[in-house]
């Protein structure tokens, strides 16, 4: 009886994944996040970085065609106010001249 008792209970075992096994699977998960969360980080900051500039080309097309239909150069405060962009432009804009050709900016604030 306790042979037949023994071979069930083995037999059971086998069907399962040890402890250790699901700590190396873990462990294993682990670098990989390690590896791949930075890069994502860097690939976040490269879509920022591009998005600022394509939004810095739609408020200087904004400025001309508010120049062309109030005949003086606008400022970001009054393009914001008349409603042809939006706060949120307006400080991608900032951000974008900040980050780079200091300066150059094309509308004052």
């Amino acid at each position: 009886m306790r042979i037949i008792r023994y071979s069930m209970v083995k037999k059971q075992m086998v069907g399962a994944f040890t402890m250790l096994e699901m700590l190396m699977v873990l462990l294993i998960i682990s670098v990989l996040m390690l590896l791949f969360v930075p890069n994502l980080s860097k690939q976040k900051d490269k879509v920022t970085e591009t998005g600022n500039a394509a939004v810095t080309k739609v408020v200087e097309n904004q400025a001309e065609i508010y120049e062309m239909s109030q005949g003086t150069k606008p400022t970001l405060s009054q393009l914001v106010a008349s409603g042809s962009i939006t706060d949120k432009q307006k400080q991608a804009y900032k951000d974008y001249y900040a980050k780079h050709e200091k300066g150059s900016q094309a509308l004052a604030d």
